[in-house]
């Protein structure tokens, strides 16, 4: 299990450029519409200090951080759900990831066009959002048709199709169905619904705006109640170029604590609700992505379907206790490390041997 993050946007609002600070790649990031025709995937390593210190602590010969794809999907523009630009071709690349990140334009650049003519956060999130939700309908409406036809000898699908109505009413009034937790998704999650996964906006801003809280306040509104970051393309491109301390150093010297990348790939796992635990020793030290509430044998059959199935116990010890044990040894003799059965409920900074048949 990974986090895969779909990149969306209007042409020319930072999205290649943003993709180019995430993935420390090079991709073309042009001043015209649909610079990017297939879609570029980057896969970087999930920002988190907890792993180098396990490896270091069990003197690991590899650390294996867990990692994050990011997909940069090439402009959609008003029209797409019908065919204007590269249509619904860019649409179907957007249904292979997991969360969905709209780039909002919100810096001033008259060496930049806009495709619209001028800046308007609003608008271009409502463009975004009314061409998700009629490529949604039009799934919607189709499958429709054909339960109508199907339930009249197979009644069960009766509660399937009410669902998807219930949907289409959402989809027109330019909802997002990850919005509505009354929609049983169960049901009809084989669609593959574009407006059904979780969504962050991302508001690219101007540099001197990063510190500008009343004016990110507003920009959040337009999108609350889902998620939002706030970055500057640029900055973020900058800061590639940097080592750490340096970076840091600019970072703090705009009042920021972390990069908006890495700020993104962190809301990223809380939206989603994605936590991390990890197995260490000299081997290796190496970061394993599970959902919250997960157990013990699920959370084991991350690493190998074996682990799951022929799953006895887990020798499980906190991150926490761990670095203060020193390691496995420390961690047991302070009474750390205690022993877990099936009905395990793994917490995020576990650190784990699996014991199985």
């Amino acid at each position: 299990m990974s986090l895969s993050i779909g990149i969306v946007g209007l042409p020319n609002v930072g999205k290649s450029t943003l993709f180019n600070a995430l993935t420390k790649n090079r991709v073309l990031a042009a001043n015209y519409p649909f610079a990017t025709i297939e879609p570029n995937v980057g896969v970087v390593n999930v920002p988190d200090e907890r792993i180098n210190k396990l490896s270091e602590i069990s003197g690991s010969a590899k650390t294996i951080p867990a990692s994050c794809t990011f997909v940069d999907i090439a402009g959609i523009v008003k029209g797409a759900s019908e065919g204007a630009g590269l249509g619904n071709k860019f649409l179907s690349h957007i249904r292979e990831n997991n969360v969905i990140v709209q780039v909002v334009r919100a810096f001033e650049n008259d060496d930049i066009v806009h495709v619209e003519g001028h800046i308007d956060p609003k608008r271009d999130i409502d463009i975004i959002r009314t061409e998700l939700c009629l490529a949604d309908i039009n799934s919607a409406q189709n499958r429709i048709a054909k339960l109508e036809k199907e339930v009249k000898t197979e009644p069960k699908l009766i509660a399937t199709l009410n669902e998807l109505k219930r949907a289409e009413q959402l989809l027109d009034n330019s909802e997002l169905i990850s919005e509505h937790d009354e929609i049983d998704m169960e049901l009809i999650k084989d669609l593959q619904l574009l407006t059904a996964k979780k969504f962050i906006y991302v508001f690219n801003i101007d540099e001197n705006d990063l510190g500008n809280e009343e004016s990110k306040a507003k920009l959040a509104e337009l999108v609350a109640p889902s998620p939002s970051v706030f970055l500057s393309a640029e900055t973020e491109a900058q800061l590639m170029d940097l080592e750490p301390a340096e970076a840091r150093e600019l970072l703090e010297s705009m009042g920021q604590k972390e990069s908006g990348l890495n700020a993104l790939i962190h809301l990223g796992y809380e939206t989603l609700g994605f936590i991390s635990y990890f197995t260490s020793g000299e081997q290796e030290s190496r970061a394993w992505t599970i959902r919250k509430g997960t157990l013990a044998p699920q959370a084991a059959g991350v690493i190998h379907g074996d682990f799951e199935k022929n799953f006895i116990r887990a020798e499980v010890v906190d991150y926490d206790s761990f670095v203060a044990g020193n390691g496995w040894q420390g961690a047991q003799e302070a009474g750390k490390s205690r022993l877990e059965g099936k009905d395990y409920e793994f917490q995020n900074g576990d650190v784990t041997v699996f014991r199985h048949t």
